[in-house]
């Protein structure tokens, strides 16, 4: 049976009051939040975004959820975890600071900001993961709703509302477990020795010797830092040699967090300035796409495979193959659908 993923299209042209009214449009006729209940506590999952990031879902679209929710006599929260890499969004004070810059205060989107610390292990028996090691507030919570920028990723291909659970909720030693085997290689032609890499690298293991970036395999956490932060592409990893294992690793998380969630969980997606690379970045990413829209489904793979061939139909080619074409940014949704997260068929309701 094919989930339901609904839909509502944007223009680039389209402004924020213009795309508020369609995301209240689109919640009112998918009825998909009707699931939560008078005094459920809801943890809404989402990324505030880096310092000097535009990428991320205006808070303005966040009021119309919780909107939704305080309706149905229920509690929400907004919330995200800190990030394993340096930057502002590394320890709780910073981080909620920069979702306050970026307008996510709890007058502006009617719930207060919880930067989601702790770590409990939930079994998953998996692959590779047997117990995922996730922020507790996404499991204590009595409903999830997770909201997404629909964007590329530098290690998954994209990142939608999959890895915005599997690696969002993940505590920190979650995300390093996810991240574990993905030792950087220096492509030694790129490379001018700018010092970039060494700059962001959380665990000390990048040094500059005779002008080139060397990188210390056994202090490495995998954190992909330095493969952004590369002005020149000159570091990647060794994707024939199991880096890819990141996306099952990524999937196994996002499964032990939705277990806990059965008929209690939503997904919203914004394929709204579609960029190259995720909101982690400090800076402001271009476009790769043209808007195409908000989905909406109580399913996150399908809303994710809709999301990916919308924004490939927009663009005429797989615009995520041609930005990262050593990643296979379909393998997480296969995964999922294998170890029993959602289905990859999906009827697209167009509202």
């Amino acid at each position: 049976m094919k989930s339901k993923v609904y839909f509502i299209s944007v223009k680039n042209s389209d402004t924020t009051q213009a795309i508020t009214e369609k995301f209240i449009r689109l919640i009112a006729e998918s009825a998909i939040l009707d699931f939560i209940k008078p005094n459920d506590k809801v943890a809404v999952k989402l990324h505030f975004g880096e310092e000097g990031n535009t990428g991320f879902v205006k808070p303005e679209y966040l009021k119309v959820i919780t909107s939704a929710i305080t309706r149905h006599a229920a509690s929400p929260v907004l919330a995200d975890t800190n990030t394993l890499y340096r930057g502002r969004r590394m320890a709780s004070e910073g981080h909620k600071k920069i979702a306050y810059e970026h307008g996510f205060t709890p007058e502006v989107c009617g719930a207060p900001v919880v930067i989601a610390e702790g770590n409990i292990e939930v079994p998953v028996a998996g692959k590779f993961i047997a117990k995922a090691k996730v922020a507790p507030l996404f499991i204590e919570s009595d409903a999830l709703v997770v909201v997404s920028h629909f964007k590329g990723h530098i290690m998954a291909g994209f990142g939608g509302a999959l890895k915005n659970v599997g690696m969002g909720c993940a505590s920190r030693q979650g995300k390093l477990a996810q991240h574990s085997d993905v030792a950087p290689l220096v492509r030694v032609k790129n490379c001018t020795g700018c010092g970039e890499c060494e700059k962001v690298c959380l665990a000390d293991a990048i040094s500059i010797i005779n002008n080139k970036s060397q990188i210390d395999s056994k202090k490495c956490i995998g954190c992909s830092s330095c493969i952004a932060a590369c002005p020149h592409n000159a570091i990647d990893v060794h994707w024939e040699s199991g880096a890819g294992n990141i996306q099952e690793k990524m999937i196994e998380h996002a499964k032990a967090v939705l277990d806990t969630k059965k008929h209690k969980a939503a997904f919203f997606n914004f394929a709204i300035k579609i960029t190259k690379e995720c909101d982690c970045l400090a800076k402001d990413d271009p476009r790769i796409s043209p808007d195409v829209g908000i989905f909406a489904s109580s399913d996150p793979v399908s809303i994710d495979k809709a999301c990916f061939d919308m924004v490939n139909v927009a663009c005429g080619m797989d615009v995520f193959k041609q930005v990262w074409p050593e990643r296979d940014a379909l393998k997480q949704l296969r995964y999922a659908r294998v170890i029993g997260i959602g289905n990859l068929d999906y009827e697209l309701i167009k509202l």
